[in-house]
């Protein structure tokens, strides 16, 4: 009998009980001027100019937003070279060769909290904006744009269940850092008016939660509480997280203000926390390198703009005999293949994955429904294939492709191993 699938193995175990390992001193960051948000910029600084950390280089422009273009290094410009980023888009990057010096530039100075606790939303909200902080779940969403909303902000949700398998970045964050979480959660709070701060991490995640309740302890004249969720996937989606954390359940395609809800990855929350007490931008990013082709799994904390291919030597290497290794940027359920190693580190890049490539052979579809009976948001993905292969945009909408999340349950079911999620990506740029 088929049945719903709501468990996939983790394969975290190593990582997370592995102490971080910092490597932020590379030779050259490439930092990205463009970006799948923004496809226009400007680049205030010239080849052999001298930049210090935290500087501030250009400016992305999106459709309706702008985002600091910020050196993550002190060192000299050395051009433009084009890179691949996380979503495997081919973007232009600025390349600075370290000084190693780390130059901090003169913006960047701490806050006392004093001054912080007498902040207004619309300073907040400034300082967020001028230190670039975007989503760092993946979605790279303007951070400020978020806070802006005229909503009636209730309960703040900082989500820490890293549900995907192998990724283990933000479980060492809040065990190394669970100061920067709190302070980043009040903050946060204090900005949109929130009366109510929620830290949401699985249930089996028991030293976690034991890190928090103890952290807790320090902000007891805050509203805070501790919320554990199941054992499954994709219970990091924000629909589930908030109806899980909340009993709030959200209808898809409403966004979570409407409900008085705002959401934000942990690690957005701690770069919160140096936004506004040290006036830092995001220089830095935790993620995990993993997978069955790497020899030494591990995570680390490196500057954005370091090449992947750096993280790779970090990591010793791949096995040896491992044959052709294929790279995964972010989780193995909605991550992207990298073309090659030329890829770098983005504020959005949670891990990268190194897995021996397997010859998966695609079978005709055998009407099995397993990735019916398995879709959290109850859609059809073998009939919005035949409609995508059909060009059938009227099907495709019918069919309510967009409601589609990226989960790769389909795929991670599928019996005929047809890669069923990129179907569904290429349905919603079809119809898009």
């Amino acid at each position: 009998m088929i049945k719903k699938t709501k468990r996939v193995a983790d394969y975290k175990q190593l990582t997370k009980e592995l102490p971080t390992y910092d490597y932020t001193d590379p030779e050259y960051v490439h930092i990205n001027l463009d970006s799948d948000r923004a496809k226009d910029y400007t680049l205030d600084v010239k080849e052999g100019d001298y930049v210090k950390l935290g500087q501030k280089l250009g400016e992305r422009k999106g459709g309706f937003f702008t985002q600091p273009i910020i050196a993550t290094i002190s060192g000299y410009i050395e051009g433009t070279v084009k890179k691949f980023d996380d979503g495997a888009n081919e973007l232009t990057c600025v390349t600075i060769r370290n000084d190693y010096k780390n130059n901090y530039h003169e913006t960047v100075t701490d806050r006392p909290e004093s001054v912080i606790e007498k902040m207004k939303k619309e300073e907040i909200i400034e300082i967020i904006k001028e230190k670039s902080i975007v989503g760092l779940g993946g979605s790279g969403f303007p951070t400020y744009i978020k806070f802006s909303t005229d909503y009636d902000i209730k309960h703040v949700v900082i989500n820490a269940v890293e549900c995907e398998p192998y990724l283990s970045s933000d479980y060492r964050l809040i065990k190394d850092q669970p100061e920067d979480i709190f302070y980043g959660l009040k903050y946060t709070m204090q900005a949109t008016g929130a009366e109510h701060g929620v830290i949401v991490v699985k249930k089996k995640k028991k030293e976690l939660v034991e890190v928090l309740q103890r952290e807790k302890t320090r902000f007891e004249h805050l509203n805070i509480d501790i919320v554990t969720v199941a054992d499954y996937y994709p219970a990091g989606w924000e629909v589930a997280t908030f109806k899980d954390a909340l009993g709030i359940k959200m209808e898809l395609g409403r966004l979570p203000m409407e409900y008085g809800i705002l959401g934000i990855n942990v690690s957005t929350c701690a770069s919160i926390y140096e936004a506004l007490k040290h006036n830092l931008p995001i220089t830095k990013r935790h993620l995990t390198v993993n997978g069955d082709a790497i020899k030494f799994p591990q995570n680390i904390r490196v500057r954005v703009g370091t090449s992947i291919r750096e993280l790779i030597k970090l990591s010793d290497g791949y096995v040896e005999d491992e044959g052709p290794v294929e790279l995964v940027i972010g989780g193995p359920m909605m991550g992207t293949c990298a073309p090659n190693e030329d890829a770098i580190v983005t504020p959005t890049t949670t891990s990268l994955l190194a897995f021996k490539s397997v010859d998966h052979h695609e079978e005709p579809c055998v009407r099995c429904g397993s990735c019916v009976f398995s879709c959290p948001v109850d859609i059809q993905p073998v009939n919005i294939m035949n409609a995508f292969k059909r060009n059938d945009k009227e099907a495709l909408e019918n069919l309510d492709v967009m409601d589609c999340i990226e989960c790769g349950l389909c795929s991670y079911v599928c019996t005929s191993k047809i890669h069923l999620t990129d179907y569904m990506r290429k349905g919603k740029k079809l119809i898009g």
